[in-house]
């Protein structure tokens, strides 16, 4: 009998199982559809019950109707709700009326605390925290908005600036003229009485001031500006600077008019600018004794100049010869002056161009390799050693010379060569395409230079006055980086101080010299080197997210209200939770203010404050000190 075959066996069994699986499946799927349709037919009537039951006002949709989708942002500037009242500051009053002038670093009764030797007490001593004023500078009783430009030059209110004091001081130098309710200025200064327009002409047979090489000068103890003020007319953007001292209201004078000022001296701290930032500098009689203290301030005036840069010098003791008499000195001493700044100058490796009259002009060298050599011959000064020469916010002055950049050869132009202006503003800055400036490349700039032009044509379409020609004269950059908003306005008749915070990331102020703008280092946490209403229009970019935890807010908006003139405007940029803190104090100092959206849409967390200041000034000398006139 034959045996049966296993693999018979194992080959009709898996057939079965596979057909008990197949029928499994079926009967399982079949359940799943079933209880798929039971959950969506009780499902859907549910829904339909509750949609019902909760907003049975809604009509019904007819059919064939087109639906329109919205996909706008619904949640815009002007919906942001305020924050809560226990964030929110109480009322900043008005400060008392005599303090209508107060400049806090500058403040006179505090400085007698300090060194009088070489002039210390007069350079910034700012308040202490607990010293800080907490209500808003008034203007003076009567203030009216300045005059425009061109005419601001000429002329400002009395009731401005109530100080007569020059008209009799200087009345013989024809600096200014007290006319009714006007001070008149013609032009004139100590040095220059035909006028400042004269006096320019004759330092333009000196040195070229018309072919855009020149763009950028220093005024140092500037008067009330008069030089600055019609250089201007010439292309060329002045700097001018003096002390807080007894020729009251000369700073005040010259912003008055129009004129880039701010209150410095040179004593014992480095001036606040980079190095190699002016095309000229210039003295006309401003008593600051160059040949002393191993020349010190000549040095520092080679810092701020630029390789090939010029100096100006008119008054005591150039043309010692003609004047001494009248300089009541004897001819003796004023020679030995000039002896003195001759061989500082010669000691700085610079050139006498030449002296004519009662100018004489020295030019610094386009690099320092003739000037290294000559240090065998001069033992001093000596060439710094690690330093930045860039730093200039509470330095100290050295009597080093600071080494300009080095070269390949004896022509060539240390630190690189600058275009001439106006193409200087928009060609990439010789700092930037070193790459001496970390981070930032030449893509970078020029991407930035049509950023802002963008973004301050959207500006002009959210306050009116600043596309109005002429409304607003004097402007402030609090976070200037790149000078990309001066550089948007530069065809509009104003000027920006262009400001880069010492907290700042990158030190960008040599970029914005380089191209021709003008500016200065500030902390924030501190008050400003200027009088109160400085500016008509300040713009704060990202400011206060700088500043986050460094100081308080009040205190910063406090000190831009003191600075602001009064119907002046400020445009804030900054992330909208801090627009909204900032606006909440800005309603509280009686400013008009409302938050708008980013220039490409609400989808932004950055947003925009506009915040236009209020007319108020300060009582009637007979009313009650304690109030404030107002006049909206």
């Amino acid at each position: 009998m034959a045996s049966p075959n296993p693999l018979q066996h194992f080959s009709l069994k898996p057939k079965r199982a596979n057909l008990y699986y197949m029928t499994l499946v079926a009967v399982l799927c079949t359940l799943c559809y079933l209880v798929g349709i039971w959950q969506h037919s009780t499902g859907t009537t549910a829904i339909t019950a509750s949609i019902s039951t909760s907003d049975s006002s809604c009509p019904p949709i007819p059919r064939n109707t087109t639906i329109h989708l919205d996909f706008e942002a619904h949640h815009r500037a002007e919906d942001l709700p305020l924050p809560p009242a226990a964030a929110r500051v109480a009322h900043l009053p008005p400060c008392d009326a005599k303090l209508s002038e107060y400049t806090p670093c500058q403040d006179v009764t505090r400085s007698l605390k300090f060194d009088r030797e070489r002039l210390v007490y007069r350079e910034r001593h700012c308040p202490e925290k607990e010293e800080l004023l907490k209500c808003r500078i008034p203007a003076p009783h009567g203030y009216t908005v300045p005059f425009r430009w061109p005419e601001s030059r000429d002329s400002v209110w009395y009731a401005n600036v109530p100080h007569k004091e020059l008209t009799v001081e200087k009345k013989k130098q024809n600096w200014v003229h007290y006319e009714g309710d006007r001070f008149r200025f013609p032009g004139g200064g100590t040095m220059f009485p035909r006028g400042a327009d004269a006096y320019i002409d004759e330092i333009g047979k000196l040195i070229n001031l018309r072919d855009g090489s020149v763009r950028t000068a220093i005024d140092t103890g500037c008067g009330v500006a008069s030089w600055g003020a019609y250089l201007l007319s010439r292309d060329i953007l002045p700097m001018s600077f003096a002390p807080r001292d007894t020729h009251e209201g000369q700073v005040q004078f010259a912003l008055e008019r129009g004129v880039p000022a701010l209150i410095g001296i040179l004593a014992s701290q480095r001036l606040p600018y980079p190095s190699r930032a002016f095309d000229m500098a210039h003295c006309s009689r401003c008593l600051i004794p160059w040949g002393q203290y191993d020349g010190l301030y000549l040095i520092e005036v080679d810092r701020v100049l630029r390789p090939g840069g010029y100096w100006i010098l008119s008054g005591p003791p150039i043309n010692w010869e003609k004047h001494w008499k009248g300089w009541d000195r004897t001819a003796e001493d004023l020679k030995a002056e000039q002896t003195m700044i001759e061989n500082v100058a010669k000691s700085l490796c610079w050139k006498k161009l030449k002296q004519k009259d009662d100018l004489a002009v020295w030019q610094k060298p386009t690099n320092h390799v003739h000037c290294k050599v000559n240090r065998k011959v001069f033992k001093k000064p000596s060439f710094c050693q690690a330093q930045d020469p860039d730093k200039a916010w509470y330095t100290t002055m050295e009597d080093c010379l600071t080494p300009l950049p080095g070269v390949n050869n004896i022509k060539e132009i240390a630190g690189g060569e600058l275009a001439k202006w106006p193409e200087r503003l928009t060609s990439v800055p010789p700092r930037i395409s070193s790459g001496s400036v970390t981070g930032i490349t030449a893509e970078m700039f020029r991407d930035n230079t049509e950023l802002w032009k963008n973004r301050v044509a959207y500006y002009k379409t959210l306050d009116y006055q600043l596309a109005e020609p002429g409304r607003y004269r004097n402007l402030l950059d609090m976070n200037a980086y790149l000078g990309g908003f001066a550089a948007a306005l530069v065809q509009d008749p104003v000027w920006v101080m262009n400001i880069v915070p010492v907290e700042a990331e990158v030190n960008t102020l040599g970029v914005i010299y380089e191209r021709g703008l003008i500016g200065t280092y500030q902390n924030w946490c501190e008050a400003m080197s200027t009088y109160p209403r400085t500016y008509d229009f300040i713009h704060s970019d990202s400011v206060f997210s700088l500043y986050k935890d460094r100081c308080e807010v009040e205190d910063i908006l406090l000190e831009m209200d003191r600075i602001l003139r009064p119907e002046g405007s400020i445009i804030f940029r900054d992330d909208v939770d801090v627009l909204v803190k900032v606006k909440s104090i800005m309603d509280a100092m009686q400013y008009d203010a409302r938050i708008v959206d980013h220039e490409n849409g609400p989808r932004h967390r950055e947003k925009i404050l506009l915040a236009a200041k209020q007319y108020w000034a300060a009582p009637a000398p007979s009313q009650d000190q304690g109030e404030s006139q107002t006049d909206s």
